[in-house]
């Protein structure tokens, strides 16, 4: 299968919040105010130091991820990049396309000069660990959140 990995676009939002929200652990997420999915995709869209990518198979968007490169003082003072709200089309999961999107994050990374990659996975998605595991991420940090 073909992939075209590329930056979304605004048309793209509906496809990429359907993707988000077809999962049970974003779907039981509590929300304190109505989404506005346009007024957070043009925030990142301006953003330079994010970039929200689509995967499209044969003209259709078949995944999705955002890329943060966030940077700071430690690692020497190297850029990290964050993966967050990867997203493989459940017709098309288990076809290889998440792994290929892992792939080509890690690579977009590596060619920005990047210190390191990291990522965040929910404890109930124990198959993602396991899939993150067999690219070769650690789960080396505990991490905690505090919603507002």
């Amino acid at each position: 299968m073909d992939l075209e990995f590329r930056t979304a676009r605004r048309e793209d939002v509906p496809v990429i919040v359907g993707l988000i929200n077809d999962d049970p652990v974003s779907a039981a997420r509590p929300s304190s105010r109505e989404p506005d999915y346009y007024a957070a995709f043009e925030a990142v869209d301006a953003d330079p130091r994010n970039e929200l990518i689509v995967v499209e198979a044969d003209g259709e968007v078949v995944g999705t991820m955002q890329l943060t490169y966030i940077p700071g003082l430690s690692r020497k003072g190297g850029e990290r990049a964050q993966i967050e709200a990867v997203r493989v089309a459940v017709p098309h999961r288990n076809r290889g396309i998440g792994r290929e999107m892992m792939r080509w994050a890690v690579e977009r990374a590596r060619e920005r000069g990047c210190a390191l990659v990291q990522l965040t996975s929910d404890k109930a998605r124990t198959e993602a660990h396991r899939f993150y595991g067999a690219l070769g991420f650690t789960a080396s940090h505990e991490g905690f959140k505090l919603g507002l």
